[in-house]
């Protein structure tokens, strides 16, 4: 299944850390890892860590009901809770909450709004009732917590991950800066961070965040309980627009075609938001529980891709993209990665080739959704598999050139073996001198395929 779901048009497999042994997830890295191996093309893997998951305490008959109207209070005895309380194991919340906060129980079925806070209590109006069962979550939409992002558990997950080699770090809910900066010190360079953005806090600094992250993720599911609904949208928009402008890869994830876990074909209404999705100008789309457990995961991994194909292939995707190009800024690889683009469109490139080290060349040319694909070439394997999350790159493994000249033959050869570009056809190069330098993209060059 992993096989037909990589040649259907899966790009990146996503481990769920809240799940499964670490004997599990060794066992589907090396099962993706020998697919890559004869596929001859990257997979990337993506370790989604779980991060810190609030939770209730367990009720003396596992399960009670709350009726709205009623007084109902959370507190730190850990014995069982009944009708009228149970223990919440996190002081954080206890300490940060005041008068009027909200608190949403089991992915938001359940509202309550705090009345008094005193004493490590937290007596609470029911505002919207229902049944509670033992452990179920807890969200606090209103409060910034003093809790790292990266839980005991994390930290190992994210040990096994970097040594297993994955590609990429997605990490979960994050609030600050300083979570993104936390992981990114752990994980030293060894895969990307991805940063989930599901909380409205992190809207709050989400400029900042972008900026320490590698990639971002709009994790609408706990995003969708702490926000409206109708604010749901526009926070995507807004993420994938920021997203884009610091030249971030962004990823649109939860419930994309939710009705395929049980159904053969999408409803109309997941088909136009995977749709509002790639006019939103993102870099991916994800699926989850079709796929994850899921009754007809090749269908929904081939549903998506006929509509992101659909999609691009539609001239008002591209008026879209045009008119939301960001601008460039001061930096010389910015600059000559927008020209590529520019070039390429103007003389009827086929495709755009790039040298890159670090992957930045690569993305760069992306942000421009430049009207061709873009040939990465890159001399470490680890990035061109975190290169499979990136819009329109193709990124290949080979060894650096030393010249312009060398360059440009190694791109034309490249292009054509790939199948972007046949003999007699024009290839846009950016690439830096010297060779080998991160950083440095300073040069273009047009040629002819031979």
């Amino acid at each position: 299944m992993l096989g037909r779901l990589f040649h259907i048009g899966a790009d990146v497999f996503r481990l769920n850390f809240s799940h499964g042994s670490h004997a599990d997830h060794a066992a589907n890295i090396a099962a993706v890892r020998a697919l890559e191996h004869a596929a001859r093309r990257p997979i990337g893997l993506l370790a989604d860590v779980q991060g810190p998951k609030l939770r209730v305490g367990r009720f003396a008959g596992g399960r009670v009901h709350l009726s709205a109207g009623q007084t109902f209070t959370f507190d730190q005895d850990p014995s069982p809770g009944n009708a009228r309380r149970v223990q919440l194991p996190h002081p954080e919340i206890l300490s940060a909450a005041a008068s009027g906060t909200t608190l949403l129980l089991d992915d938001g079925k359940l509202r309550l709004r705090v009345e008094r806070a005193r004493g490590g209590h937290l007596e609470c109006e029911v505002l919207v009732g229902g049944p509670l069962g033992d452990r179920k979550g807890v969200n606090v939409p209103d409060m910034v917590l003093n809790i790292p992002a990266l839980t005991d558990k994390d930290r190992s997950d994210m040990a096994f991950a970097l040594d297993q080699g994955v590609d990429f770090i997605g990490l979960s809910f994050v609030q600050r800066p300083e979570d993104v900066a936390e992981a990114r010190a752990i994980a030293d360079s060894r895969a990307w961070i991805v940063s989930k953005i599901e909380k409205p806090q992190a809207l709050d600094q989400l400029d900042a965040i972008i900026a320490l992250s590698d990639a971002v993720m709009v994790a609408r599911g706990d995003l969708g309980v702490e926000l409206p609904p109708e604010e749901v949208p526009l926070a995507q928009k807004r993420i994938v627009r920021a997203a884009r402008a610091a030249g971030r890869p962004v990823i649109v994830a939860t419930q994309m075609l939710e009705s395929m876990i049980a159904a053969p074909a999408p409803t109309r209404a997941e088909a136009s938001d995977v749709a509002g999705a790639v006019f939103d100008g993102t870099d991916a789309v994800m699926l989850s529980g079709e796929t994850a457990v899921g009754q007809y995961p090749a269908e929904a991994v081939a549903m998506m891709d006929r509509i992101i194909t659909r999609v691009e292939a539609d001239p008002g995707w591209r008026q879209v993209m045009d008119a939301g190009r960001p601008g460039t800024d001061s930096l010389v690889s910015s600059a000559i990665a927008a020209a590529a683009g520019q070039i390429a469109r103007s003389i009827g490139a086929r495709a755009i080739a790039a040298f890159t080290a670090s992957g930045k060349t690569a993305l760069r040319v992306a942000r421009e959704r430049p009207s061709q694909p873009i040939l990465a070439i890159v001399t470490e394997l680890p990035v061109v598999r975190r290169l499979s999350l990136a819009w329109g790159v193709h990124a290949v493994h080979a060894q650096d050139a030393h010249t312009m000249t060398e360059a440009v033959a190694r791109a034309a050869r490249l292009a054509r073996e790939e199948g972007l570009a046949q003999q007699g056809q024009t290839l846009v190069i950016a690439a830096g001198i010297p060779f080998g330098q991160a950083g440095s993209t300073n040069s273009l060059r047009v040629t002819t395929v031979k």
